[in-house]
């Protein structure tokens, strides 16, 4: 799931762009949310700093003598991957925020139609990233490969595993493996697992570790290949 943060200091707007966003996200059936919304340039900088965002809409002009590039500068120090979007009611401030990876500038009064246009268009950027996020049906649900720890085999389904939730699909291990990328290694007959997750390796009781005490198994069948794979990465130096 995408997080996108908004940051306006006119609370309508604020509210506005919200809700546009929102119908853009059930219209598309996209695996989004807004998880943070205000105009206060603190308290935008604080969440960012402390949860997983992905993108930022930011208005330029905040009150208090503060911009929205401010908070850019801020965000591109410590996340160079979160999509920036500005909006503003001053033209002249576009080739400005250009400055910071900008994928795109909204020019104020800003319209369902041309914030839909930008969020297809991002969406559509993401999907052609190919080890970046992983599309996992045709409903555009979209996964970070990175927040995934293990993919579980249960019957006809197959269970993305991340920290925050699993995600089910009707599929097989058959169909989706040429797809993924290469740190998703077949650990068990029923787990493929991604080997930049694993933070322990139990040889003795069969388990790869991943943070807070997560695991999965591994199999007698998989069990030398997988070994080797950590061993050549340097994981038990």
């Amino acid at each position: 799931m995408l997080n996108f943060v908004i940051c306006d200091d006119n609370l309508n707007i604020l509210d506005k762009i919200e809700k546009i966003l929102e119908t853009i996200f059930v219209k598309h059936n996209y695996d989004a949310k807004v998880a943070f919304k205000s105009g206060d340039f603190d308290a935008i900088l604080k969440y960012v700093d402390n949860n997983k965002t992905d993108v930022l809409i930011l208005d330029i002009n905040l009150k208090q003598g503060k911009t929205g590039l401010q908070i850019a500068e801020l965000v591109r120090k410590k996340n160079k991957d979160a999509y920036l979007i500005f909006t503003t009611a001053h033209l002249e401030y576009a080739m400005m925020a250009y400055k910071f990876k900008t994928f795109d500038y909204i020019a104020k009064p800003i319209t369902p139609e041309r914030i839909e246009e930008t969020i297809v268009r991002l969406f559509d950027d993401i999907q052609g990233l190919p080890k970046k996020y992983i599309k996992i049906d045709n409903k555009n649900t979209i996964i970070d490969e990175n927040e995934i720890n293990c993919i579980k085999r249960d019957g006809m389904k197959l269970i993305f595993h991340t920290p925050a939730r699993d995600y089910e699909i009707y599929s097989s291990f058959n169909k989706i493996q040429p797809s993924l990328p290469n740190n998703f290694v077949r650990c068990h007959k029923s787990f493929v697992v991604n080997i930049n997750n694993v933070t322990n390796v139990d040889p003795v009781e069969n388990r790869l570790y991943f943070q807070e005490n997560d695991f999965c198994d591994i199999g007698p069948k998989f069990k030398k290949e997988i070994m080797e794979v950590f061993e050549d990465d340097g994981f038990f130096k």
